[in-house]
């Protein structure tokens, strides 16, 4: 059974699936979604649930630079809760400090213009996300 990352932002979602194995990810969209209608993506993530056999969603937790967890880190456990009780499935949260850097150096290295860049970077962040839960699991 795969597992499904995602880098949850106010206004997109960033998902990214597991091979059947678990041993590598790979980015498969960007949901547009509205943080303040909780329920948006739910219809878009249940297609890919379904489509993949998903197993287990990885949230990334954006954390500060010394640990603490803010405003959106605490919005993602919010949502890494909800959407363990709305699809009844296992949810891990996964720190994600440096996920977005570390995915915009990757698209800058490959030569990926801006506003390509704009379109892939929450679906880059998620791989980032959902492959360091990936390694850590190994």
């Amino acid at each position: 059974m795969k597992k499904m990352g995602l880098d949850v932002g106010s206004k997109t979602i960033g998902v990214a699936i597991s091979d059947a194995f678990g041993w590598t990810a790979q980015g498969l969209k960007t949901i547009k979604w509205d943080e303040q209608l909780v329920a948006s993506a739910d219809d878009e993530l249940a297609v890919i649930i379904k489509e993949h056999d998903i197993s287990e969603i990885v949230v990334g937790l954006p954390k500060h630079m010394n640990g603490d967890i803010g405003e959106r880190g605490e919005a993602s456990k919010a949502y890494a809760a909800y959407l363990a009780k709305r699809f009844t499935i296992k949810t891990a949260l996964w720190d994600e400090r440096l996920s977005t850097m570390a995915a915009e150096r990757v698209l800058l290295e490959a030569d990926v213009s801006r506003s390509k860049r704009k379109k892939v970077i929450d679906k880059m962040a998620a791989v980032m996300i959902l492959q360091g839960y990936l390694d850590a699991q190994q």
